[in-house]
This record gives structure tokens, C-alpha cells and sequence, in this order.
């Protein structure tokens, strides 16, 4: 993880402890909480996952597509919507993310494919409020 200014780097988003903001591209509420309250922690498990993203032949691009797999998959919502925009990010376009969401069909069931489609498109396609 790197440091700038009493800053961090967390997964390719720069995480102020002081900052409240709800955009798109800023840290959820509780993430930011965990790191003002566990800062040690969550450097180590940012570190893991930096480590993990390193210690293969996959570009970012393809990483992003298979995190936000594994989350469509896990029937996480909340990281589902965090991985379709990083992977939007990281040059994928939506066509890629609802691909992803139907290949998810023959091992996760019908059902939960719409489901995961539904998260996709929450972040592709957002209805206005």
C-alpha cells in the first residue's frame, strides 16, 4: 500500500480517513471505518491482495473480470457492484460485465445469474433516484 500525505492507495482508489464523500469512485462508509479503527489490519490484508494481483500472469483487465465473477458468484451485491466499476476502470466495457454475469448461468443456476445480471446492470445502467 502506498502512502502520500497520511493517504493510502487501496485498490487503485485513494482512501482518506477524513473524507465522507459517497461518489462512485470513494470508499464505502464502513470500509473507511475499518481502516480508522484496525489501520495495521487492513495495510496487511490490502497487502494480501496487492501480493495476490502480483503474483500472477493476469493484466488488470483480466483480473477485474474474474473478481467481479467471483463476487456475482458469491451472491456478494455490494462487492459486485464495487468490482463492475473498477473493471469499468480498468477498460472493460459493459457488453464484457454482462458477459461475465451470463457465463455464471450453467454453474450458478438460472435464478442467480439474473440476480448477478441485475447487480451488473445496477452499475452499467443506474436508474435515477
Amino acid at each position: 500500500m502506498a502512502r502520500r500525505r497520511g493517504r493510502c492507495v487501496c485498490h487503485n482508489a485513494i482512501f482518506d480517513p477524513s473524507d465522507s464523500r459517497r461518489g462512485d469512485n470513494m470508499i464505502p462508509k464502513r470500509y473507511r471505518q475499518m481502516h480508522a479503527d484496525h489501520p495495521e489490519y487492513m495495510r496487511a490484508y490490502e497487502d494480501l491482495g496487492k501480493a495476490a494481483r502480483e503474483s500472477g500472469p493476469l493484466n488488470d483487465r483480466e483480473v477485474a473480470l474474474v473478481k467481479l465473477a467471483i463476487s456475482l458468484g458469491a451472491g456478494l451485491e455490494g462487492a459486485a457492484h464495487s468490482h463492475c466499476r473498477k473493471a469499468l476502470e480498468a477498460g472493460c466495457t459493459p457488453d464484457d460485465l454482462r458477459h461475465v454475469a451470463m457465463l455464471s448461468a450453467p454453474t450458478i443456476g438460472f435464478p442467480t445469474m439474473m440476480r448477478a445480471k441485475s447487480w451488473v446492470e445496477d452499475v452499467i445502467d443506474p436508474k435515477p433516484e
